[in-house]
C-alpha cells in the first residue's frame, strides 16, 4: 500500500529528502512522474490513465505536504522500511488502507520509475 500523510502535518519537510522515488511534495506544488526517476515517455497511473511523465499534474494537497501514491514504494527495494514515517516528528506518515498492494507490486513499481 501506498503511505500518506495525515492533515495532522506540520509541514516541517522532513520527509521530502528523504524519498527515493521523489513521490512527496509540498501542499500546492504541482507533480510530475520524471521528478527524481528515471521515466521517460509516458507512464500508466492508477485507474489505466497515460499520462506524459513531464506533464505537471493537480497537486494532491494544497494544506500540507503530500505523497503521489502512483510513485509511491514504501521504501521497498530501498530500505527496510518507509523513510518518510522513520523521520516524521508527528507520525502522520501512514499506511493508505485504500492502496493495499503486495510486496512484489511496489518492487515492480520501482522498476518501472528506475529505469
Amino acid at each position: 500500500m501506498a503511505i500518506y500523510i495525515t492533515d495532522e502535518c506540520i509541514n516541517c519537510g522532513a520527509c521530502e529528502p528523504e524519498c527515493p522515488n521523489n513521490a512527496i511534495y509540498e501542499g500546492g506544488v504541482e507533480w510530475a512522474v520524471a521528478d527524481g526517476t528515471g521515466v521517460e515517455g509516458t507512464y500508466t497511473l492508477e485507474g489505466n490513465k497515460t499520462v506524459d511523465v513531464n506533464a505537471q499534474n493537480t497537486p494532491v494537497s494544497d494544506d500540507y505536504y503530500f505523497i503521489v501514491p502512483d510513485k509511491c514504494t514504501e521504501c521497498v527495494g530501498f530500505h527496510e522500511e518507509p523513510q518518510c514515517a522513520a523521520v516524521c516528528p508527528v507520525d502522520c506518515c501512514l499506511p493508505d488502507p485504500e492502496r493495499e498492494e503486495s510486496k512484489e507490486t511496489l518492487l515492480a513499481r520501482k522498476e518501472l520509475l528506475h529505469v
